[in-house]
């Protein structure tokens, strides 16, 4: 198999496996797209917040950061300190408050406050990469594109979806394999999926609704 095609006779398998996750995760998938902020700033900022940082420190250090500020002008004008204190304790937050800064100046001087909807000019914020870009691209403007972390690019390869060795080439195999109508949806059911049953040690397997399209096990074991 190739390192960024998976096998064409997958694409079925994906078709069933996708449903199966969507009737599994539809309350938790639904309220998550009607609860999340759809502004392309505060999801670009979310993310960047994200980054090695538990979700529901994400989420209070986002809460805490918004109610001073939701534009690029009004999060230039916050001090730095004043943005370190209110993301505290995400990951590396001087290093993300630093760079929120530089991020709102950067989209104050050369794209009129407005974030960027296309990949390539994304990429060129300092400190946004594929992921975020996606992220921004599919929940912020609602156009297609494959944002692939850890819980994508874990459970794709387990499934056999994938052959690949880091999540670039993943987001590429996906591409090149999912429908587009999938492409926005198959980050949240991944996550989701990977929360509950798909975990990095010890998954679930037992209990997975979609052990029967997973080359990794055996599910006559749990029959």
């Amino acid at each position: 198999m190739s390192l960024e095609t998976p096998a064409d006779n997958r694409r079925e398998d994906i078709e069933q496996l996708v449903q199966i996750l969507k009737e599994r995760y539809q309350d938790k998938t639904s309220a998550l797209s009607k609860t999340k902020d759809h502004d392309p700033f505060l999801i670009l900022i979310s993310c960047l917040l994200s980054l090695r940082t538990r979700d529901e420190v994400t989420a209070h250090a986002s809460e805490r950061l918004f109610a001073l500020a939701k534009t690029p002008e009004e999060m230039l004008n916050l001090k730095r300190g004043e943005i370190e204190t209110a993301i505290y304790p995400v990951g590396f937050y001087k290093r993300k408050a630093e760079r929120i800064h530089g991020i709102s100046r950067a989209l104050i001087e050369r794209y009129d406050s407005k974030v960027p909807d296309e990949m390539e000019e994304l990429l060129k914020l300092k400190g946004v990469g594929r992921k975020t870009a996606n992220i921004v691209i599919t929940k912020g403007y609602k156009k297609p594109g494959v944002a692939v972390d850890t819980h994508v690019h874990r459970i794709s390869n387990r499934l056999g979806l994938v052959s690949t060795r880091n999540p670039y080439q993943t987001e590429f195999a996906l591409r090149k394999t999912l429908q587009k109508q999938h492409w926005i949806i198959f980050n949240e059911l991944m996550v989701t999926h990977g929360k509950a049953i798909c975990t990095p040690v010890s998954p679930k397997c037992s209990t997975c609704p979609i052990a029967d399209y997973c080359e990794r096990i055996d599910v006559t074991r749990f029959r």
